[in-house]
This record gives C-alpha cells, sequence and structure tokens, in this order.
C-alpha cells in the first residue's frame, strides 16, 4: 500500500497555495463507506447472476440463475468504490457532481449505486428499494427487454454512452465548460486509457478556464487488465507514470492497495486534497483579474486508483487465479447452472458481503449503507446537468435580414458571396447575445479562420490558458471558441456541452469529418434511445457544418476528397439524422437557423466556404429550406404545357451551378427541349414517407420529379448514396447521378468536375443521352460538349486554370439583357 501524499506538490503559479491536511477519516466514516460499498458490490454480482432469490433467503439454487450470462465484474467494484466515495465528500461539501463512468461494461456498478440512492426507482417506479424492486433490477440486467451492460441512456445519472471506449474525459471537460459551479468525475479505464482520443484528451487541461468553467477531477483506474491483455499504464513503473501524467499538466495523487480499510482511508484522504486544491484554484482565478501576460494555466489536480481488477470476487476458479487477472473481466464463474461447484462459489461469494448488515428483511437498504448518500438532486443518479434538456434554454437566435445577401429575384445569380462568411457574421451575433449566460460554443480542429467563421472572433476569442506570446491572435482566456487539432476531442467536448443543456456547432473540414464516424455513432444512438425515454429532456442538437468540400479541395489533393461523411450519417437512425445542401449564402442562414433550432439530432450541414452565386432572396430561401426540396420555375424552360422532357436535379452548391450553366447550354443549343430543374435541399425528403418521416409521399415525389421522365441528378457526394434514397420510387430506373467518383487530385477546380464527370459539359451529354429520340437529332450537340472538354484537358495543363467561358460564366435568365457566356466556345 502506497502513501498517498497529504497535499500536491507546489506549483510556481499563486494559484497553488497549498490547502491544509484534510481531517482522517473517522472508524464511524469507514464503517459507513465500506458498507455501503460491499452492498453495491453484491448489487453488481446478483444482476450479472440471479433471476431471482434476491436476498438469499433460501439456498441458490439452479433455477435462480439466468441461463445466459452477461456482464462485467472486473471494473465494478473499483467504480462502486469511486461512487461510495463521491457520495461521502458530495454530501459533505454539498457539491454539485456528475460522474462520467468510462470503463466500458460498468453498468452493474452504475445501476447498483442509483438504486441504492434511490434515484433509480424514482426514474422507474417498479424497480424500487425493496426486495421486489431488487428482483426487477437482477433479472432487467442484460436480459431482454431489459437494460444494456454498460452505462447507457437508460441509466439516470449517466451522459456517456459506454460501449465504445475513448470519450469520456472529453465528455467530462464538455460539461464543465461554462459550469462553473460544477464538479466532473470521470473515472477512466486503464483499458480505455490506451485509445487515441482518450490521449488527446489529457490535453483538454489547457482550455479549462478556472473563472467561468467547472473542474474537471479525472480518476484513472488502473486495475492492471483488458479482456485479455495487460494494460500499458498499470505497467508502466510508477515513476514513469507520473512524468507522463506531470507531462499531460496534471497532479497526480495516488491511492493503491487491496486492502479494504487501507484503501477507504487513502481514497478519502486523495479526494480530500483533490477538492481542496480545485477550490483553492477557482478562488485564486475568481478573486483575482488575470493579466494577459500573467500566471499561466493551474496544474489540476487527478486522482491514480491502483486496485485489483475483480476485487472481492473469487480469487480462483477451477485452479485458475481470477482476482486480479484478466480472467475477472467478465463473469468469473461461468458455469453456474451446470457446475454445483461454480453455484457453491456464487454463494459464498455473495454471502461474503454479509447481506444481512446490509439490507432489511424487506429488501431496503440499512440506515448505515445509506449514512453517506447524499439528497435530491446532489445525487449523482438525480443530478440535472445529467439530464440536460432539464437546463436547455431556448437560443436568442438573431433576426436573418442583416446578414443576408441582396438578391434581385428577376435576375438571380447576378452577385455571390462566401456562404460561410456570412454564417460566420451571424455566430458572430449569437455569440454575442451569449456572452452573460455563455451556453453556446463553436468548436472545430483549428480551421474557424480558414472556414470563414472568423467573424466570431469579434465576440469571442480563442479558448486558451497557457502561455501567451506577442504574435498570438485572437487567444482569449475566457473565449468560447474552442480549437485543437484533435476532431475526437472536439466532437467530445460537444458532446459533454450538448448532453449537460448547452448549444453548439461544430466546424470541419467535409474530408476529415470521417474522423469521428465512430463517435457519431455512438451519439446517434443515445439520442434514438433518449427518444423513447420519457424522462429524459430533449437536449439540442449536434450541429455539423462541412466546408472546403471536396469540390474546392483542388489545392490540398486527393486526400482532402472525401464527401462520404453523408452517407455515414443517413445510415444511422431516421428519426434522428439530418443532411442538409444549401445552394447559396441565404439558403445557409435558412438552414443553420433551423438546426440550431432543433432537438435531439445530428443535422449535418455541407456548405463551401469560396464565392458562390447568390440564387435566392432570403424570403425564397426560407421557403425552399422548409419544402427541403423544389422546382425553381425561374432556372427552367418549361411553358406549363405539359410534363417536361428532362429533369435536372442538383444537391449542392457547386452542382447547383454546374445544373444552372447546363442549362444555359440546352437553352442555347436545344431551345425546343422543355427542362425542368430541381434543387434538393433536404436529402431526407427524397426517401419514402415510410422510410423517414421527413420523406415525400410517392404523390409528392412523382409531382416534383416526375414518374417517368428522365432526370440527371447532380449531386454533391457519391453518386449512389441518392439511388439508394431513391430506389423504391416509380421513376427511379430513370435516375441517372453525377457526383464524385474518388477521381481526385491537385489540380483545377473545374478539373475536378470533369473527372468526375459532373460538369455542365456532361451533364448536357447525358441529356441527350437518356431523353428518347434526342441521341440521333442532337448528335452535334453532344459532340460539340464532348470537344470542350477535350480542349479542357489540354488548357489547364498549358495554363493552369481552367477555361474563361468557365470561369467567367455567370447565370442569365431566359431573355436576359446581358450576354449570355454559356457558350461551349466551339460555335
Amino acid at each position: 500500500m502506497r502513501d498517498t501524499p497529504a497535499t500536491p506538490e507546489p506549483d510556481t503559479t499563486p494559484e497553488a497555495d497549498a490547502p491544509a491536511a484534510p481531517a482522517p477519516l473517522g472508524d464511524g466514516e469507514l464503517a459507513a463507506l465500506d458498507a455501503h460499498w460491499r452492498a453495491a458490490n453484491y448489487l453488481s454480482v446478483g444482476q450479472i447472476y440471479l433471476l431471482a432469490n434476491p436476498l438469499l433467503t433460501e439456498p441458490l439454487r439452479p433455477e435462480h440463475i439466468k441461463p445466459r450470462l452477461l456482464g462485467h465484474w472486473g471494473t465494478s467494484p473499483g467504480l462502486n468504490l469511486v461512487h461510495t466515495h463521491l457520495n461521502r465528500v458530495i454530501k459533505a461539501r454539498d457539491l454539485d457532481t456528475v460522474c462520467v463512468w468510462g470503463p466500458g461494461h460498468g453498468g452493474p456498478a452504475v445501476l447498483a449505486n442509483s438504486w441504492l440512492d434511490g434515484s433509480y426507482g424514482e426514474t422507474y417506479p417498479d424497480v424500487g428499494r425493496d426486495e421486489a424492486g431488487m428482483a426487477r433490477l437482477f433479472r432487467q440486467f442484460s436480459f431482454p427487454g431489459g437494460v444494456p451492460s454498460h452505462v447507457a441512456p437508460e441509466t439516470p445519472g449517466s451522459i456517456h454512452e459506454g460501449g465504445e471506449l475513448g470519450y469520456s474525459l472529453s465528455h467530462a471537460y464538455g460539461a464543465a465548460f461554462d459550469n462553473p459551479d460544477l464538479l466532473a468525475v470521470c473515472v477512466i479505464g486503464d483499458g480505455e486509457a490506451e485509445t487515441g482520443p482518450l490521449a488527446g484528451s489529457w490535453h483538454a487541461n489547457k482550455f479549462l478556464d478556472p473563472v467561468h468553467d467547472g473542474a474537471v477531477l479525472p480518476v484513472l483506474h488502473l486495475n492492471g487488465y483488458k479482456i485479455a491483455n495487460p494494460t500499458v499504464l498499470a505497467r508502466l513503473p510508477d515513476d514513469e507514470l507520473d512524468a507522463y501524467l506531470r507531462g499531460c499538466g496534471h497532479e497526480p495523487l495516488t491511492v493503491a492497495g487491496d486492502d479494504p480499510a487501507a484503501v477507504h482511508r487513502a481514497l478519502a484522504a486523495a479526494l480530500d486534497v483533490a477538492l481542496d486544491r480545485i477550490e483553492a484554484i477557482h478562488r485564486a482565478a475568481r478573486t483575482r483579474d488575470r493579466a494577459a501576460d500573467g500566471p499561466h494555466r493551474p496544474r489540476w489536480p487527478m486522482i491514480v486508483l491502483r486496485t485489483p481488477k475483480g476485487w472481492t470476487g473469487p480469487r480462483e476458479v477451477d485452479g485458475q487465479p481470477v482476482e486480479n487477472t484478466w480472467r475477472a473481466h467478465q463473469v468469473p464463474l461461468p458455469g453456474v447452472r451446470e457446475n454445483p461447484d461454480h453455484l457453491r462459489q456464487l454463494a459464498e461469494w455473495m454471502r461474503s458481503y454479509r447481506p444481512d448488515e446490509l439490507f432489511g428483511p424487506d429488501g431496503a437498504p440499512r440506515p448505515q449503507v445509506l449514512a453517506q448518500v447524499p439528497r435530491g438532486p446532489r445525487r449523482l443518479g438525480a443530478n440535472p446537468h445529467a439530464n440536460g434538456g432539464l437546463l436547455l434554454r431556448e437560443l436568442p437566435l438573431p433576426p436573418l435580414e442583416p446578414y443576408a445577401a441582396e438578391v434581385d429575384p428577376v435576375r438571380p445569380g447576378a452577385t455571390s458571396h462566401e456562404p460561410t462568411r456570412a454564417l460566420g457574421a451571424l455566430l458572430a451575433r449569437l455569440m454575442a447575445d451569449t456572452a452573460e449566460r455563455r451556453d453556446f460554443r463553436v468548436v472545430g480542429p483549428d480551421e474557424t479562420e480558414s472556414n470563414r467563421l472568423d467573424a466570431v472572433y469579434e465576440a469571442s476569442g480563442k479558448a486558451w490558458q497557457d502561455r501567451l506570446l506577442d504574435t498570438d491572435e485572437h487567444l482569449d482566456r475566457h473565449g468560447r471558441v474552442m480549437e485543437t487539432l484533435s476532431e475526437h476531442t472536439c466532437q467530445g467536448w460537444l458532446e459533454g456541452y450538448l448532453l449537460t443543456g448547452r448549444h453548439g456547432l461544430f466546424s470541419c473540414y467535409e474530408a476529415f469529418a470521417h474522423i469521428v464516424d465512430s463517435m457519431v455513432n455512438q451519439h446517434v444512438k443515445w439520442l434514438r434511445v433518449t427518444r423513447e425515454l420519457p424522462w429524459r429532456r430533449p437536449v439540442a442538437s449536434l450541429n455539423y457544418l462541412l466546408t472546403s468540400h471536396v469540390w474546392r479541395q483542388d489545392h490540398n489533393g486527393f486526400s482532402h476528397q472525401d464527401p462520404g461523411f453523408v452517407d455515414h450519417v443517413l445510415n444511422k437512425a431516421p428519426e434522428v439524422v439530418r443532411v442538409y445542401l444549401p445552394p447559396d449564402a441565404n439558403s445557409l442562414l435558412c438552414v443553420a437557423d433551423r438546426v440550431l433550432r432543433s432537438r435531439d439530432r445530428v443535422n449535418v450541414v455541407v456548405a463551401g466556404k469560396q464565392p458562390c452565386f447568390d440564387w435566392l432572396t432570403l424570403e425564397q430561401a426560407r421557403a425552399h429550406c422548409a419544402r427541403g426540396a423544389g422546382i425553381w420555375e425561374w432556372a427552367g424552360t418549361e411553358d406549363g404545357t405539359g410534363e417536361p422532357d428532362v429533369v435536372l436535379a442538383a444537391a449542392g452548391d457547386v452542382p447547383t451551378r454546374e445544373v444552372l450553366a447546363a442549362v444555359t447550354l440546352l437553352r442555347e443549343h436545344l431551345p425546343e427541349l422543355s427542362v425542368r430543374v430541381v434543387n434538393v435541399v433536404d436529402l431526407s425528403r427524397l426517401q419514402p414517407r415510410e422510410e423517414h418521416p421527413d420523406g415525400m409521399p410517392d404523390a409528392e415525389y412523382d409531382a416534383l420529379f416526375t414518374a417517368d421522365r428522365p432526370v440527371i441528378f447532380a449531386y454533391h457526394g457519391y453518386p449512389w448514396l441518392i439511388h439508394r434514397l431513391a430506389y423504391r420510387r416509380t421513376g427511379h430506373a430513370k435516375l441517372h447521378v453525377r457526383g464524385y467518383k474518388e477521381y481526385g487530385t491537385t489540380t483545377t477546380p473545374f478539373d475536378m468536375l470533369v473527372r468526375n464527370d459532373l460538369d455542365r459539359y456532361r451533364l448536357v451529354m447525358d441529356v441527350v443521352d437518356r431523353v428518347p429520340g434526342l441521341a440521333v437529332r442532337a448528335g452535334a450537340v453532344r459532340q460539340r460538349m464532348e470537344d470542350v472538354r477535350l480542349r479542357h484537358h489540354d488548357w489547364v495543363r498549358a495554363h493552369g486554370d481552367d477555361l474563361p467561358e468557365v470561369t467567367d460564366w455567370h447565370w442569365t435568365p431566359p431573355g436576359g439583357d446581358g450576354a449570355d457566356t454559356a457558350s461551349d466556345g466551339a460555335a
């Protein structure tokens, strides 16, 4: 058993004033803590094994055992220990606390503690604190119709899906941002600590503002093993681990051992030291105006807790060591129903906790067990921050008019703007309007300015707690723009922020949103489950802005060209996910207003940062975005006397431009052709209503795209996604989609389109190929289009820029008074 230092080592900053040594744990407190811990361990074992006989009032028999034993014992005693001791300090100090439980399948422990503090029975009245409720608690765990084996949305007090490892610490920091009175404890398993996302999260302490933010207390739980292998951090020599954690900016307090009484005393002392240190940091920061070049970030405390894996469980099974080995990871006694010796060991194991001392004849916890448990919303299972919708306030979204582009409805496309720059101005106003309430943040991996959102710096700088240099720009000790070059950390921060009742936006280069594919999976699953839990209040949506997109990554090349994040998202629960592709600046403003008002969704908005033609007035954009898809009558050549010959559809800003350029070519070369232009903003509209709540009924879809006319669809991303969304439609056989086909390189913007057959000339060729009877009589037109594409190939390699008729093109309405520069240049 190593001694726990009474105080952290002194720092050189004023925040490091050492608090007095904590009072030692009294015998009565020790007995109460140990009783609670034993009760939680007993309940954890019961959940893994028992269907009936919860209080062991009769001899344990095979029929009392679940037919399928699922669950994880190895981490549970350590989690129970932390929960027990958090109860003590929360009650003694009246702390507002949430805990993020990182070890993956620690569900038995967190459920046991929620049942003990009464929050579980308040949430689920049929699982009360009596024998019948205990039986239901045991039966439901990892059982059909019950609850998962990990900490999940169904678990009161949770803000973290424990099924996948790596994200707990960033979630805890997200919860603490702009929550000045909140303590976010994060228990990190040593297996989880090996993941990349968790390794990056250690540096989140460089962004924690001790004036406006709460505190994060990491608890690194080292029990030595994963499923079948030792863990890296647990095998490091003590001095090497200590140096690593200090190098990440933490002040580690170490507690280790296998004697329960000694560990209880040491952990209580370490928690008191850590919390005194946190209080001193906050007090110093909040009573002194820190100069920009003054003391840099404090060294926040953390706890390193070493306990045996599967502590207090079977030491040996079938002649093999179990406790403190990898064999304790899941179910230490796997053959209980079939093997009498295993059944005997299980009974001895459960009785070793002395349940008669812990629970009364009716199954209720005895007073000593609950002596250190806090009351009301101070309980970890009942804290409102862990049900963030209870605290959520509407965003003061400003009116859109001051930020909208002026568009002449008679001459659309006459002007151009950078869509994300217009959004940046709107976000700056929103940041300013939330400056006092501090419940809105913009996060992203070092790309806010690159993505043309830098207007937000007028309202808030970039969060930064480390040294400041004269050459730095926009760094701010109290900033609410969050940038770190780890998409995982950005995602985790924002998830923790949203789940505790706030709002935000994640801006990212389109290609690298894939880095958080698995994280968005987990968040979508979380939201999907919470929709079925009436006690979980709706939270603000997770909003992605994907920009610097595939069609304008010609300078960065193939590595930066991937529009597939939307494919990944649209595979998920349709109630939760939406994908928007606004065609211009005003549409982006309307979509942003829409997604920032939404709840319980993951919204993906794809918009360019380069100058884009302004197609729609703000009023038109509002109506178009509300519909999600619609006919642009002003852009087509229909005369209203019948169905069109062909439909040209677009989704995305660059595809919209190419479709309108193709229409001008068709007007010039095939003026007799009736062309309808359809623009799609919300991809979910393409699905049938039976498949997606926002999908179009078949009649509405057919009215838009027709049931039997060829549709040439220019799409921003991979073309097969459109086919998947629309495959059940009547006219699917006539649907031909052009999009990104993975032909990328460093080249000119228009050459990217030509390489992937999304250019205007290819679209005209598709019309000729697919409109019945047109291939023969318009063969010369098709040849002209092909000739321009060939000329383009030589031109860009000779001049390093696109053809003049491409770079100088602009839209002119039919019969317009401006020169139509849509000519193919080959006449």
